[in-house]
């Protein structure tokens, strides 16, 4: 049910959508056109589709730790590697982790002292130890772990993700994108390539601002005249005989912007969330406010209805000041995403909002300098949690030393393809036909893996 055949001349950005609501309705009606492609034989292509599998999960939060984050020092505990300080390793002298790990929870899993707060979720946590990708360079990996490939231009996750499944709020974009990654492909990890434009992310910054939301020169009742009276014009070229399929695309779009201006900064509004909950987050003190805001923000988006968001956290690339720079951002995120996890808890969304949490790789565990850990891609941890994922496993393992997977090794495809597994996806299904080829998200490779599946 997922094969369409559909060719999408150059798309609408989310700039153009935007606009579309606030001024300059004009220009759309012609360029808007051949913009953007809707589905075929669906009125709305952003419309909640029922998933064709069971499903555990009906969102996804993905907490992107961008640089790298060292997974010896931080979930994947190396005795081994405690015990050989020094010693030669494959490349380089080894280097013992400077951080405690003891056992948390019921299930005993190994967490660093790191994350204190992160460890008291330690029963509902996946981890994955045994992760591995293609590419131990910060912009190809970056892309794969968002897009699938790192030589092409592809869609983006969530985008795969909103094309099978659509919206669950018709006012909100289906996939939010918040302070992410800049350079490292930029654009391009949260855009849909092929796929209709109305499957790209929305981004927003750091500081909680949204691009081109609203136009103040102009009153909400003259934008919804000149709506209307572009709507009208649409809706006529799409009754002739011939119209480009396209059409109601455009339309949906422009009806989205309009609905967003309203919509969007009502929920960025958190002034109305209770002190306790501004205290869970952190937002009562300095320390980590900017990501706090962010964890919340994401909750807030979840419960409205967003199919795929993401929060990104940079500044994990440790070639030097190990100690030092670990425990900064620890101290940023750690406080913040244990209170997400209790707030989706506490709102009854964890059970079906799968979290995940990781960067595009991991570290060496040899030193670089005195006190740094070089790129890793042949072995690291990454996490998840609520949405079907099974609690108070370690799946997988690397090496004694933690330099490379070994045992229930995961590969990026993998992942993509549980992911698309939790919410009800098929992998080898969801497929879209560009360029005379059917494409998917996980290319011709992936493997669903079931063990990590409660």
């Amino acid at each position: 049910m997922f094969e369409r055949d559909l060719t999408t001349p150059r798309p609408l950005s989310r700039r153009d959508m935007l606009l579309s609501a606030g001024c300059g309705f004009g220009y759309l009606a012609l360029a808007g056109l051949c913009g953007q492609a809707s589905v075929a034989g669906t009125m709305d292509p952003l419309a909640a589709k029922a998933p064709p599998m069971p499903a555990r999960a009906k969102r996804v939060i993905f907490l992107f730790m961008q640089g790298g984050p060292s997974h010896v020092d931080t979930f994947d505990y190396k005795p081994r590697l405690q015990q050989d300080n020094g010693k030669q390793g494959d490349k380089g002298k080894l280097l013992a982790s400077p951080f405690a790990f003891t056992r948390h929870g019921k299930s005993g899993l190994w967490i660093s002292e790191l994350f204190p707060e992160v460890a008291k979720h330690a029963d509902e946590l996946c981890m994955l130890n045994g992760m591995h990708t293609d590419n131990p360079a910060h912009p190809q990996a970056t892309i794969q772990l968002h897009t699938g490939s790192a030589t092409f231009v592809r869609p983006s996750m969530g985008a795969w993700m909103l094309y099978g499944l659509g919206t669950m709020n018709q006012d909100l974009p289906g996939f939010i994108t918040i302070n992410p990654p800049l350079g490292l492909g930029g654009a391009q990890n949260y855009g849909s390539a092929f796929l209709p434009a109305s499957y790209q992310g929305t981004r927003i910054d750091g500081g909680g601002a949204m691009a081109d939301i609203s136009n103040p020169s102009v009153p909400r009742a003259l934008q919804r005249k000149q709506l209307d009276l572009m709507q009208a014009m649409n809706r006529d070229l799409e009754s002739r005989s011939g119209a480009p399929g396209q059409i109601e695309g455009v339309i949906q779009s422009m009806e989205l912007g309009f609905r967003m201006q309203s919509a969007v900064p009502a929920l960025m509004d958190l002034t109305k969330e209770s002190p306790a909950t501004l205290e869970l987050y952190g937002l009562n003190s300095g320390n980590g406010s900017a990501f706090a805001r962010q964890c919340l923000m994401a909750r807030r988006f979840a419960q409205a209805g967003v199919r795929f968001i993401e929060v990104c956290h940079q500044g994990w690339d440790q070639h030097n000041n190990l100690r030092q720079k670990m425990t900064q951002n620890a101290r940023a995120t750690d406080q913040a995403i244990a209170a997400l996890l209790t707030d989706l808890k506490n709102h009854g969304l964890l059970k079906d909002t799968l979290v995940v949490w990781g960067g595009e790789f991991g570290r060496t565990p040899t030193s670089q300098g005195n006190d740094g850990r070089n790129h890793n891609n042949r072995g690291y941890t990454m996490w998840m949690a609520g949405g079907g994922a099974k609690g108070g496993l370690a799946f997988g393992k690397t090496d004694e030393h933690g330099a490379k997977a070994v045992e229930d090794k995961v590969h990026t495809h993998d992942l993509h393809a549980t992911i698309l597994a939790l919410m009800g996806l098929d992998h080898e299904k969801l497929t879209y036909r560009y360029a005379g080829r059917d494409f998917r998200l996980t290319d011709v490779h992936g493997n669903i893996v079931r063990q990590v599946m409660a």
